[in-house]
């Protein structure tokens, strides 16, 4: 797609000299599958109750043996709903003997699920730092974007995590991620995290460490609303428009890597839902590989790449200048 105002994001790289390369790793990000206990109109990966996909535990064993052997010293694990997948406590557990940091990517509501009542304290027990969706501190907001009831539900689970030290604790860590509505681009993060901060404190007595902002990445079934919509082409050119060079050098890209629930890795978690895997025709599997193999790689490039460079940026840790 390319019309008078836009220009493809490898061109757009090749016209300033820059070519993107892991040169180091400092994270390994595994996505334990599709399964998620919400169905959210922004989501990246497509994920919803009624996906299958999940990592095995021979995949997971994978995994650890990477891990083990790698300069990678924090493990982010992703989803879906990763905490539904049945070898999550055994992956945490086993990650944190090998003194890794271990981050989870939570939607929350997922402590409410059959069986899943024992998060709050296994998390605080194994000190996993969190990253919780919560995509406004206004209900309307949040339910119109993940399903009706998720907000107050959300709210709740903020709730059981401060008890259990979540926010207040130096080890117990507690982020909170912001997407925002439609095709909007995030606001200045640092003005978004002291709004939440004051409402959800005087609302809802709830504390938490930082909040991180998130563009909209058009993909799956976000990806489906703009279709649906025709504001494909225009939220493109919005990204387009608002890139900013300063980015490139903070990208994920560029120190971390992304396994599949099928083991394959890929240099982001974006590319791996394109399936836009390391190694191209002959795709690297985490069995096969280890640092050498992702190091000083060319990342792979396409427009959804916007997303992460335009205005303040965008990564799994928010903003990137």
């Amino acid at each position: 797609m390319e019309t008078v105002s836009f220009v493809q994001f490898s061109r757009r790289l090749s016209t300033m000299g820059v070519t993107l390369r892991r040169e180091h790793l400092e994270t390994l990000q595994v996505n334990l599958g599709k399964v998620c206990n919400q169905t959210c109109t922004h989501c990246h990966v497509g994920a919803g109750p009624n996906r299958t996909e999940a990592m095995s535990l021979e995949t997971v064993d994978h995994v650890l043996d990477f891990l083990a052997d790698s300069a990678a010293r924090t493990l982010d694990i992703t989803g879906g709903a990763p905490e539904l997948n049945p070898h999550f406590r055994y992956l945490v557990e086993a990650a944190r003997k090998l003194n890794r940091k271990v981050m989870v990517r939570t939607n929350l509501t997922v402590i409410f699920e059959q069986g899943q009542g024992f998060l709050p304290g296994f998390f605080r027990e194994n000190k996993v730092e969190l990253v919780a969706s919560l995509p406004c501190y206004e209900a309307e907001n949040v339910d119109s974007q993940r399903g009706r009831g998720v907000f107050e539900k959300s709210i709740q689970a903020l709730k059981k995590l401060n008890e259990q030290g979540y926010g207040d604790h130096p080890e117990l860590i507690l982020n909170l991620a912001y997407n925002p509505p439609g095709t909007a681009l995030p606001g200045p993060q640092a003005e978004l995290e002291a709004d939440y901060r004051k409402e959800l404190e005087e609302r809802h007595g709830i504390v938490f460490n930082r909040l991180f902002t998130l563009a909209n990445m058009p993909i799956a079934r976000f990806a489906d609303f703009l279709g649906r919509n025709g504001e494909t082409d225009s939220y493109m050119c919005r990204l387009a428009e608002a890139f900013n060079p300063a980015t490139l050098a903070n990208l994920m890209c560029t120190r971390l890597v992304s396994v599949d629930h099928q083991g394959f890795l890929y240099d982001c978690d974006f590319n791996q839902m394109l399936r836009m895997r390391i190694g191209g025709a002959r795709p690297l599997h985490i069995k096969d590989a280890n640092d050498a193999d992702v190091l000083n790689r060319r990342v792979q490039v396409m427009d959804h790449c916007y997303g992460c460079t335009a205005g303040a940026g965008s990564s799994c840790g928010g903003a990137l200048v």
